[in-house]
């Protein structure tokens, strides 16, 4: 498996799990000219900016850990040119990240982290 369909899966099984967990996706990989959102999805009256981060091991780091400042502002601005594309610019949000971990195995493991930072 490529690093493209390893992203996907990895994005598939969050995007499940969302689900599974009551949320409502609303869009996956919404792109502008600064980055890309990975999932927006609706928790109860929040939208939520999702980042899903897939490791098949942690030779490397976790998934959280590769959302450092950077990646977090990247993410801030690319959210806050949705909520004005939407203009949704006074609606509740966070960001959550979604850590897909031992992504080759059978059933790799969740971990979601909610409100992971802030923007």
């Amino acid at each position: 498996m490529n690093c493209v369909d390893k992203g996907r899966r990895g994005e598939d099984l969050a995007a499940a799990f969302l689900l599974e967990n009551e949320y409502r996706i609303v869009v996956r990989n919404w792109r502008t000219k600064s980055g890309e959102i990975d999932i927006v999805a609706i928790d109860g009256d929040t939208l939520v900016f999702c980042e899903v981060k897939s490791r098949s091991s942690t030779l490397c780091g976790s998934g959280a850990e590769a959302v450092n400042y950077r990646k977090q502002q990247k993410i801030v601005q690319t959210a806050s040119f949705y909520l004005q594309r939407f203009r949704l610019n006074h609606c509740c949000c966070r960001f959550d990240v979604i850590e897909i971990k031992n992504l080759d195995r059978q059933e790799p493991e969740i971990n979601h982290i909610k409100n992971a930072f802030g923007g």
